[in-house]
């Protein structure tokens, strides 16, 4: 943390609105600067936010940048492989010692994320601007205090089982669709010193990241997932179910 007390959050993005219209025009300044924004609201003094994109030296995630932030908060989705290993790997370390990680939508499939599951993360999907309502199923935790027992999201894109994730240590929200398929969308986990919580919300074609309640849920990510401690010797931390720093292809 700052010496304020202030949370250093610093939200990642691949900026797809510089190349696709249809995504600026819900996120003129890019989905990275509206989740900013969101936990801005949400937090006020509490947090000291930055944004970083992909096409930054080092991403925008340099070694002295990265011991500098608390908590990462990571959205991709058509660049994965453009992200260079040194900085994931460089990602995945940092969570180890104590870096929080929120991995929204599509990052599912970043390789932060894939390192740190030790599984492939797939799972099934559709656009279909179906409704999905998400519900929360630990009232009680963190993450949740201020939500709603459901969040409506009038139209997005369907996120279905089966999530090739390991087995969440804590399961706050699931999904539900027009379609009738369900989704464990909000799910947590430790690793090493490093806590990683995973959202499904957040498709670029839709405002999700403007609704009220979707800011609230981030806004309880961070403050749950911030950073623990000072660098451990990772070497005996807990590791993922198939190794913690293997690439996964």
């Amino acid at each position: 943390m700052t010496a304020n007390g202030s949370i250093a959050v610093t939200v990642w993005g691949e900026a797809l609105e510089q190349r696709r219209p249809e995504v600026g025009r819900i996120y003129p300044h890019g989905i990275h600067e509206a989740v900013a924004a969101a936990l801005g609201r949400e937090l006020d003094a509490a947090v000291r936010v930055r944004t970083a994109t992909l096409a930054e030296t080092e991403h925008g995630l340099s070694v002295k940048a990265l011991e500098q932030t608390d908590v990462l908060v990571w959205w991709g989705h058509q660049a994965h492989d453009a992200v260079a290993d040194p900085i994931a790997d460089r990602v995945t370390q940092q969570v180890l010692e104590g870096m929080g990680l929120v991995v929204l939508h599509s990052g599912h499939l970043s390789k932060p994320f894939l390192r740190l599951m030790g599984t492939r993360c797939t799972l099934r999907w559709r656009n279909d601007a179906e409704r999905e309502i998400v519900w929360t199923v630990a009232p009680a935790h963190a993450i949740a205090e201020g939500v709603p027992a459901s969040i409506v999201i009038p139209a997005h894109e369907m996120y279905g089982e089966y999530f090739d994730i390991p087995p969440p240590e804590e399961l706050v929200f699931i999904s539900s669709f027009a379609g009738g398929e369900v989704f464990r969308s909000g799910c947590c986990w430790t690793r090493g010193k490093g806590r990683i919580f995973y959202f499904g919300p957040g498709h670029e074609t839709f405002p999700v990241y403007h609704q009220p309640e979707i800011g609230r849920v981030l806004a309880n990510a961070v403050r749950w997932a911030r950073r623990r401690s000072s660098p451990v010797d990772t070497a005996s931390s807990p590791k993922s179910p198939q190794g913690w720093f293997e690439s996964v292809t």
